[in-house]
């Protein structure tokens, strides 16, 4: 039996209410095998019998310290060990926080995220990392916060303060990532996912695609995503920025139909999560964007900026939305 022919007989007698954590990668191999009408089918299946497809939700994402990292994440200008020309800044203000928090609210934003360029939080820095969660919340909007690595007892003082979500990416596959990163062991990230998720706070967790990986680094990082005991609530899926002064400044970047085809596979094996188009859109024309909607992609991030990187405008979102009948999720 061929591998598209695998995938087809699973989805013809699975329902979407079965939720599943035993993915092999054999049939994560037949998803991405299968024909392109077919693959859309059952991602967009999925994603009705979960969600409206007419709404997506819309996050802002914003770099509450900037640069300096110790990291040595072969994508990310804001490592230290790379020469791209950001400079390591201090920890924002909670009035300057706030003030953007209001902003993206009040530009339609339903989820604030907050990004600060560490490997991991010094307690003394979650003093004010938790006044900022707690002021962000007052406002009527959903807090995400991404700082790196957590200890059980620091993401416990996040949820005190009333965090929703936490990201923390697996990148990659766990035999490429070492490709990628040095300095961070894939078991660290997966040890900070259990300590969110035993404090009681949503996981936000995808991974990059377009750094020289190959299809079978695609189906591992979905494989490990999706066999996770809980699905992360989001799944960020990143098209590489490549940034000058990175070693991945020179990567050969990804086929966009291949991107689309990820950003399926991921809606059909998370089929209850927020499949989002977050680093790359800067890049991707409308009809990409289009097909990832129709994929089960139903969540952006909304704004000029993601940390260092650019962003389409947000009028230009407006306007895609229009065009396709989209409306932002409420909160």
């Amino acid at each position: 039996m061929s591998l598209a022919a695998v995938a087809t007989k699973r989805f013809q007698v699975e329902t979407p209410d079965i939720v599943r954590h035993d993915w092999t990668r054999e049939e994560l191999r037949a998803l991405f095998a299968l024909p392109f009408p077919e693959l859309i089918f059952h991602a967009q299946t999925l994603h009705r019998a979960h969600f409206d497809p007419c709404e997506v939700q819309v996050s802002t994402l914003l770099s509450i310290k900037t640069g300096g990292c110790s990291e040595d994440c072969g994508y990310c200008s804001q490592s230290a060990h790379h020469d791209t020309g950001v400079k390591a800044e201090k920890l924002l203000s909670i009035d300057t926080v706030l003030a953007e928090a209001k902003a993206a609210k009040a530009g339609g934003a339903s989820r604030f995220c907050m990004g600060a360029a560490w490997r991991s939080p010094k307690d003394r820095d979650l003093d004010q990392v938790c006044a900022m969660v707690e002021g962000v919340k007052a406002l009527g909007l959903e807090t995400c916060l991404t700082l790196g690595m957590l200890t059980d007892t620091q993401a416990k003082r996040l949820k005190g303060a009333g965090l929703d979500y936490y990201n923390h990416n697996l990148d990659t596959s766990p035999e490429y990532y070492g490709e990628v990163i040095t300095t961070r062991t894939y078991r660290d990230r997966l040890d900070t996912l259990d300590a969110v998720r035993e404090a009681g706070v949503h996981v936000c967790c995808g991974g990059i695609v377009g750094m020289g990986e190959t299809r079978e680094d695609r189906v591992g990082m979905i494989e490990a995503l999706a066999n996770l005991p809980v699905h992360p609530e989001s799944v960020p899926i990143n098209m590489l920025v490549r940034v000058e002064g990175t070693p991945l400044a020179g990567a050969s970047g990804l086929d966009m139909i291949e991107f689309v085809r990820t950003v399926a596979v991921a809606r059909i094996s998370m089929p209850k999560s927020m499949v989002r188009l977050s680093a790359g859109r800067e890049d991707m024309s409308e009809e990409t964007q289009a097909l990832c909607f129709l994929a089960g992609a139903n969540s952006i991030f909304y704004g000029p900026l993601l940390l260092t990187a650019a962003n389409p405008e947000r009028d230009r979102d407006m306007r895609l939305f229009n065009k396709l009948g989209l409306k932002p999720m409420s909160a």
